[in-house]
């Protein structure tokens, strides 16, 4: 009896070392993962922000909260089985759905310009959203967590890529850690950034001398640093928007665009000192502007074509 307990006290032992060096490498593979999806995480960072802008202090954090939970919803309820069913059955059809998010993405982007541009989008008498009242806020969240989903998709299937080769039960693994991890250090980013000016009002009020005035200076800036990633935001929408199309272009055959774009890469890769920096830059660059032609073509079907239309129809 004692050597059968000393038998299984050891084989309790050897699976405890296998399940730990199991932990170790999706730990290990989550890390991977999560690094060769770090420039869509960026861009989710940074389109955030601007969801958040206009409402009053005590709402900021509920509302980021709100999007944080949605984004881990989207995440494990809906992208995770989704992606693993794919890519155990039908692994061909990751593509297109994905450039279908890609074109929803440019659209977004190429929205807020053309509303911008056109003054069809926010009137300057229309009441700041802490006035206009909790529909507002919804919308605002739901808006959040729509453009999140897409992301969230990118960002999952990249990582997704990075472990395919893996076990299904071990890429499900993965993938929840990645889920976990990069919901956690979004939207932790962002809630510093919205708070920014509020921990500069309470270092101005409540210290003095150096701490003091760089409490004013974080209330005086975060203003235009919000400013900024909301338009940083609208950009990195063209940009992710667009290099999924490029991507999904390629993969599905087309490869001519693809090559132009790699053949500019290359061009400039040989530059002393700057020269990936400029390689990043004209496949940055080539992204956004192809997510622009595609993003202003559904604008133009969703908005122009028919405001034109309407115009004529009125003027008979």
């Amino acid at each position: 009896m004692p050597g059968g307990l000393a038998a299984l006290l050891d084989d309790i032992a050897a699976l405890a070392k296998l399940a730990a060096a199991s932990v170790d490498d999706v730990t290990a593979a989550a890390g991977r993962a999560s690094a060769k999806a770090a420039g869509v995480v960026i861009d989710d960072t940074a389109v955030t922000p601007r969801y958040v802008s206009g409402f009053t202090p005590d709402r900021e954090l509920p509302m980021i909260r709100r999007i944080a939970i949605g984004s881990l919803r989207n995440k494990l309820l809906f992208i995770l089985p989704a992606a693993l069913l794919l890519s155990q059955f039908l692994p061909w059809l990751l593509t297109p759905i994905l450039m279908v998010g890609g074109t929803y993405l440019a659209f977004e982007g190429a929205e807020k310009i053309w509303e911008l541009v056109s003054g069809h989008g926010k009137h300057q008498d229309e009441a700041p959203a802490v006035v206009q009242g909790p529909d507002t806020e919804k919308k605002m969240t739901a808006g959040a967590i729509r453009t999140d989903f897409i992301l969230s998709a990118e960002i999952m299937v990249i990582a997704l890529n990075e472990v395919a080769d893996e076990p299904l039960v071990s890429r499900a693994l993965i993938l929840i850690v990645v889920a976990l991890a990069i919901t956690v250090m979004v939207y932790g980013v962002v809630a510093l950034i919205v708070k920014m000016d509020d921990i500069g009002l309470k270092l101005a009020q409540n210290r003095s001398g150096g701490v003091a005035s760089f409490g004013r200076f974080l209330v005086q800036a975060m203003p235009k640093v919000l400013a900024v990633l909301s338009t940083v935001g609208i950009v990195a929408m063209l940009w992710v928007g667009g290099h999924i199309l490029l991507v999904g272009v390629d993969e599905l055959g087309w490869h001519g665009l693809y090559d132009l774009v790699h053949h500019g890469e290359e061009a400039v890769h040989g530059v002393a000192g700057i020269g990936g920096f400029l390689a990043w830059l004209v496949n940055t660059l080539a992204s956004a502007l192809i997510g622009l032609i595609v993003g202003a073509v559904v604008v133009a079907v969703m908005h122009v074509i028919p405001r034109k239309n309407k115009h004529a129809g009125a003027a008979h």
